[in-house]
């Protein structure tokens, strides 16, 4: 029996964290978890990122256009014991990972780096640097 190379339980953690999203963004699709907040906003599962060992599993989580964060991932929480059940259902590990909620800051960021970029001091600096080679 080979080895497991770092590159292959690289690999194994993105396919099962792809694996507990997936359920996840069906779960809340579905409305199957029974919270009058969850049936309230669309949640988007933006990535899952899983441990070493596979036991534990960090969600990265937006409700859509950013409406009632805080309030989302205090129901998520809430709900944390119904979700892993149904993850652990629905994703075939030896251990039922125990899930953590996060909000994504990913697209805020985003927007914040674009906002900089957008700045007419900084326009004028890349401006100046590539020769107005830009317009």
């Amino acid at each position: 029996m080979k080895a497991d190379t770092a590159q292959d339980r690289s690999v194994r953690l993105l396919r099962v964290g792809e694996q507990v999203r997936h359920a996840l963004s069906d779960i809340l699709a579905r409305g199957d978890v029974h919270d009058e907040t969850l049936a309230n906003h669309l949640v988007t599962v933006t990535e899952v990122r899983m441990s070493p060992d596979l036991r534990h599993a960090t969600a990265f989580v937006k409700p859509l256009l950013g409406k009632d964060e805080e309030v989302v991932l205090k129901a998520l929480r809430t709900n944390t014991a119904y979700l892993q059940s149904e993850v652990a259902r629905r994703v075939n590990t030896k251990y039922a990972a125990k899930l953590k909620f996060l909000p994504d800051e990913s697209f805020d960021e985003g927007t914040r780096i674009e906002q900089l970029l957008r700045d007419p001091k900084v326009v004028q600096d890349l401006d100046d640097k590539h020769g107005d080679a830009t317009r």
